[in-house]
């Protein structure tokens, strides 16, 4: 067994944790504050090639493996949560969909673009009454001749209304498969065509530095050209990019765990209660060995996972075990990080509030912590 990383792996945490240090660290909390996007931000990540991190250089993406791009939003993640979810997001279920099921016009056309950061992508899966049960879609797709006629609506959707989307992939209930059930197909659906409306959310509690859009759909029409992969298709398509996708959750709760834990420690060297560092006090230094010894598990867990999908092997089972235990590893490691602060844990002045908040979307994005225990228990045998 070899648990070192490759040299291209640690110069990609090393790069990626410098840029995140001079770049994303100074602006965190005041574009959190704003619940402000940044394009410019975007667009510096994408110019150190954060984006398309595993697709082929044919598409001018990276030709990294997989475990050097979670290694890269882990890092982001250390910093701040809402960058983060930007890279993760525009990578597995942007990219991903339009990189492993499409043709290779629709490659040709989309994903150059989306490689270089210059643009960005949305997922359309979850509605307003589709959540867990991703099988419970309203959305449909009616073929009226060469051209899909779609009606629908979708929520919570990642970089899907910006300046920078360039449109979504969508999935639409398109018929009846024998037996009654639905049958899915995703399509692609470009920003601006007649009758697709995105719209940015805000008030959120966290990752409020990121684009999170409702969608609507009013008769769009789209070419049938447009239909990723085949009819019939979506179903599949969709839990395949949920598998890679929980991968990058997981790379965040990692990330964020690493970066409270180390804000954690840092202040209880400094601070001193009753003559000395309150890191000397076991109360507090059981708290931080606890969070070292849990990262590392978590560490180990998720990076076996990214290798077996490395060596094309079945890594199902292990990314919900990785996404479900480093999703609730933050929370615990984030909890420790204020209660450590004590009452500056609080305050917004103190980056460990921050990670607090932003933990929670973790236990339910891409398959909330429950659904995960159903996937682990039915890979098990139960």
């Amino acid at each position: 067994m070899d648990f070192d990383l490759s040299r291209e792996q640690e110069m990609i945490r090393k790069e990626v944790r410098k840029f995140a240090q001079k770049e994303i660290a100074p602006i965190a909390s005041e574009l959190d504050e704003k619940e402000e996007f940044s394009s410019e931000l975007t667009r510096k990540m994408g110019e150190i090639g954060l984006f398309g991190m595993f697709v082929n250089d044919k598409y001018d993406g990276q030709g990294m493996d997989y475990l050097s791009y979670i290694i890269a939003v882990e890092e982001v993640a250390r910093v701040d949560g809402s960058q983060a979810a930007t890279i993760a997001a525009a990578n597995s279920l942007g990219i991903g969909p339009l990189y492993y099921f499409g043709n290779e016009e629709q490659k040709q056309k989309y994903l150059p673009q989306l490689c270089r950061g210059e643009a960005l992508w949305g997922f359309g899966l979850t509605e307003p009454t589709a959540g867990s049960d991703a099988g419970g879609s309203k959305t449909t797709a009616v073929r009226d001749g060469d051209e899909w006629v779609i009606n629908g609506s979708k929520i919570f959707i990642t970089n899907a209304a910006c300046e920078m989307t360039l449109g979504v992939t969508v999935q639409a209930i398109t018929g009846t498969r024998p037996g009654g059930k639905p049958e899915y197909t995703c399509f692609i659906v470009e920003a601006g065509t007649p009758g697709f409306k995105a719209v940015p959310m805000h008030k959120k509690m966290m990752w409020r530095a990121s684009n999170t859009a409702e969608l609507y759909f009013d008769d769009v029409r789209v070419p049938h050209g447009n239909i990723l992969g085949s009819q019939g298709d979506g179903f599949h398509q969709m839990l395949k990019t949920l598998d890679g996708g929980r991968l990058s959750i997981g790379a965040m709760g990692l990330g964020g765990a690493q970066g409270a834990y180390e804000t954690a420690l840092k202040y209880a060297r400094e601070r001193k209660q009753f003559g000395q560092p309150i890191s000397k006090f076991q109360a507090i230094a059981f708290k931080l060995a606890d969070c070292a010894m849990e990262i590392e598990c978590g560490r180990n867990l998720l990076y076996k996972a990214c290798w077996l999908r490395n060596q094309h092997r079945p890594f199902e089972k292990e990314a919900a075990m990785g996404k479900l235990y480093c999703s609730e590893l933050m929370g615990r490691v984030a909890n420790h990080a204020v209660q450590i602060h004590g009452g500056y844990g609080l305050m917004k002045e103190y980056h460990v509030e921050r990670f607090y908040r932003d933990q929670k979307l973790l236990d339910i994005g891409e398959g909330t912590s429950e659904v995960q225990r159903l996937v682990i228990s039915r890979y098990i045998g139960c």
